[in-house]
């Protein structure tokens, strides 16, 4: 049936092949578990199955994008005094002024 498929579609794929794209979609799943997707495949170390999980261009930059937002919000909280019994000074030596 595969060789049919392959004939119609003037197409050389193996069944490894489709092994990889099943590899590729069950690793992108966010509600799948990078550990089972390594146990379907039958991969004795989880940076194998890493393999399947390059991220996209646009990923990275959504991602960059988000830190810096995340970095900037918390940059501008103030934090709340000590608690009574602590001494400010030792906070900031300990901690810096952002404790």
């Amino acid at each position: 049936m595969f060789n049919r498929a392959n004939s119609l579609l003037g197409t050389n794929w193996t069944l490894h092949d489709l092994r990889h794209t099943a590899a590729y979609r069950l690793a992108r799943d966010p509600k799948m578990p990078l550990t089972d997707v390594q146990w379907v495949l039958g991969h004795a170390h989880l940076s194998t199955t890493q393999l399947y999980l390059p991220a996209d261009r646009d990923e990275v930059i959504e991602h960059v994008r988000a830190h810096h937002a995340r970095r900037a919000k918390s940059a501008e909280r103030v934090p709340p005094p000590p608690a009574a019994g602590y001494n400010a000074e030792s906070l900031n030596n300990l901690f810096g002024t952002a404790w």
